[in-house]
């Protein structure tokens, strides 16, 4: 007797850790700013815009440059290689909060990393415009991106701005053990006025 009811309380248990509701990975639907830049990049490779690189380091003035089309898509680089949230492998480390900034009158939604520590990307954040398009969608108008490492060969911390249609900003610190911080700093222009 005793032996049958231990192995219905085994049963017992089994079956309700098996039936437990398990965390459902797809059921996150978050924005692929890869794709967005890529749409981008994509718009100024077979446009008649002047592209304008701005580059300066530290205090030092900016190096101002003509960039052809051909080698836009080499300086933006650096958002085409941002992790795509829609994979829902790299989505679950991630969390979404979304907020209404009247001031600015802009949805604001931001991607924060589940563990900091262990994610280079450290603020992932989309302002979107509140007014609708002919399509009845809303437009993207900012990507902003903050990312670092931080490790014993140095650190490396980066704040880049995108500005749909318009520019890009990506600046730079870093700093070696032992040495000063230095920054640099990239802007890049295509469509807005062509003052640093």
């Amino acid at each position: 007797m005793f032996k049958k009811i231990r192995s219905l309380l085994v049963l017992t248990v089994l079956l309700l850790t098996a039936c437990k509701e398990k965390p459902k990975t797809g059921d996150t639907h978050f924005i692929s700013v890869p794709s967005l830049i890529e749409k981008q990049v994509a718009h100024v490779d077979t446009s008649l815009y002047a592209i304008v690189q701005y580059v300066s380091t530290d205090t030092l003035p900016a190096d101002t440059s003509y960039i052809p089309r051909e080698k836009f898509r080499e300086i933006a680089r650096e958002f085409l290689d941002l992790p795509d949230l829609s994979d829902p492998a790299i989505a679950s480390r991630f969390r979404e909060e979304n907020r209404y900034d009247s001031l600015i009158r802009k949805v604001i939604i931001s991607y924060l990393p589940l563990d900091p520590k262990k994610e280079e990307i450290k603020k992932m954040e989309l302002l979107v415009s509140a007014e609708m398009l002919e399509d009845s969608s809303n437009k993207v108008t900012n990507i902003i991106v903050e990312k670092a490492v931080n490790n014993r060969d140095g650190f490396k911390g980066q704040k880049m701005l995108w500005k749909t249609g318009k520019s890009f900003l990506i600046i730079t610190s870093t700093q070696q053990p032992g040495e000063a911080e230095k920054t640099s700093t990239n802007r890049v222009t295509w469509n807005e006025d062509q003052t640093p």
